[in-house]
């Protein structure tokens, strides 16, 4: 999940489709300071992971 703060709401959650408007808001949210304690404060990478599906490889 991707949870700026304030307001520590959750804007990314697991599965939904990153847009353009998501990633607007993210950078602006980047300019506010709403993510000084991420992984990446930057925010020029978003970690994105994969569940294999029960029984794959």
């Amino acid at each position: 999940m991707v949870t700026p703060y304030p307001p520590g709401i959750p804007r990314i959650a697991p599965g939904e489709l990153i847009t353009q408007t998501v990633i607007d808001y993210l950078q602006k949210g980047m300019q506010l300071g709403m993510f000084e304690e991420s992984f990446d404060p930057s925010l020029a990478t978003i970690q994105v992971a994969k569940r294999e599906p029960a029984g794959a490889g």
